[in-house]
């Protein structure tokens, strides 16, 4: 869906507040209404957080850092296209199949949240370096399927809504836990585990930034230049 797409422009968010800019407002609401018209009820958004980069080879801090490394990316063509600017081999496959893959050396590296390379232990499969440089987010909607939902009465309609809203502020706050200075807990733990993480300048994010705008403004086309206006606008105007 061309509108989701939004939250994976290259470098568009710089920090969680960013995000929440974008759900917690206008943009959010214009998500929601698009999925309305696909046969769900949105509820709320959750969060899985910033998905970053892991490898085996090196530490990355600037694009010529990626050049020939081979990550596995999950099936979209613009994570293709922002990798392949970067001058990475990008490759899709599933999950089950990425983590054989990083173990044997057929692929160099990945990208996901923090909780995810904690909770697959990633660090026991060759990826010793992480690059903290929060290229796009991934926010998740709780949604209930519109036959389900009318069947209800207004009141337990009500009820889950509630229930929604609430397991979204929470899984929002366990994806930040640790990430968030000046509680890096979850970045200290990976570092414990012996990864060199690299946490990027303003300036060196800003060289990963300039290297991927062709596939910014690229897929600004495809998802809307009115909703991308919107967002960057929202982002700009973020409260701290």
């Amino acid at each position: 869906m061309k509108e989701l797409n939004l939250f994976s422009l290259p470098f568009l968010m710089p920090d969680y507040a960013a995000i929440d800019a974008l759900t917690q407002g206008e943009v959010g609401q214009d998500v929601f209404r698009v999925l309305e018209k696909q046969g769900v009820v949105p509820l709320a958004w959750g969060e899985n957080g910033f998905r970053e980069v892991t490898n085996s080879k090196r530490p990355i801090r600037t694009p010529a850092d990626m050049k020939g490394l081979k990550f596995r990316v999950v099936g979209s063509p613009l994570f293709n296209d922002t990798f392949t600017a970067l001058g990475a081999n990008p490759t899709q496959m599933s999950w089950a199949d990425a983590q054989p893959a990083l173990a044997s050396g057929a692929v160099d590296g990945q990208e996901n949240p923090l909780t995810i390379f904690t909770a697959a232990k990633l660090h026991t499969i060759g990826q010793k370096n992480v690059t903290l440089w929060g290229y796009v987010a991934d926010p998740l909607i709780y949604v209930v399927n519109r036959d389900v939902w009318s069947s209800w009465t207004p009141e337990d309609q009500k009820c889950v809504r509630d229930a929604a809203v609430v397991a979204g502020k929470e899984n929002i706050k366990l994806a930040r836990a640790g990430l968030i200075p000046p509680d890096d807990s979850t970045v200290k733990t990976v570092e414990g585990y012996g990864v060199n993480v690299v946490r990027l300048t303003p300036d060196e994010r800003k060289a990963f930034v300039a290297a991927t705008r062709p596939v910014y403004e690229k897929w600004t086309k495809t998802v809307g230049p009115d909703l991308v206006k919107k967002a960057e606008t929202a982002v700009a105007n973020r409260k701290p």
